[in-house]
């Protein structure tokens, strides 16, 4: 997988430090979108040194549609025991409303796929709100199945705290 993609009108290119204001601003757009603003406490600082920092644990990719920002997606490595390969995890992906319509979805996914499989990772995984019925009907369409055998358990803030500091 080159650098960038490019199709037509559409760019799709790995996140630089540069990219990090912008990128958070659409973070913030999809946490608004997901009615879930109240739950961002990331900075662009935090989001910068995950990406760019000494630890590197997240890589962005950013999507331009006609030379106007389109979306971006995170991304980042787990492991799957049972295939003992990595798998690629994806944070989000977002277009912008305006921007949807033209397949960009599509092909960033097609894109992550094409970063997977050239990264030796056994499958794509990620997490859609339940609500969220034009995603999830994309995602069938596109060949994901979803898992309504697995929960997603999550331990965070104060919970995380405690349980941190808890007795072994």
């Amino acid at each position: 997988m080159s650098e960038s993609q490019s199709t037509n009108s559409l760019v799709i290119r790995h996140a630089t430090e540069a990219d990090v204001p912008l990128l958070f601003q659409m973070i913030m757009e999809l946490a608004e979108y997901e009615k879930l603003t109240h739950e961002v406490v990331g900075t662009e600082a935090l989001l910068h040194d995950a990406m760019f920092g000494e630890r590197k644990v997240v890589e962005g990719l950013l999507v331009s549609w006609n030379g106007q920002p389109a979306g971006y997606a995170m991304f980042f490595h787990n492991f799957s025991t049972f295939l003992c390969r990595p798998g690629l995890y994806i944070e989000d992906i977002y277009v912008r409303e305006s921007m949807r319509g033209h397949g960009i979805g599509k092909k960033i996914m097609i894109y992550l796929a094409q970063v997977a499989k050239e990264r030796g990772c056994g499958r794509m995984e990620w997490s859609v709100l339940d609500w969220n019925e034009p995603s999830i009907q994309f995602y069938k369409k596109i060949g994901a199945v979803l898992l309504d055998e697995w929960t997603t358990c999550r331990v965070t803030g104060i919970a995380l705290d405690q349980l941190a500091n808890s007795n072994l």
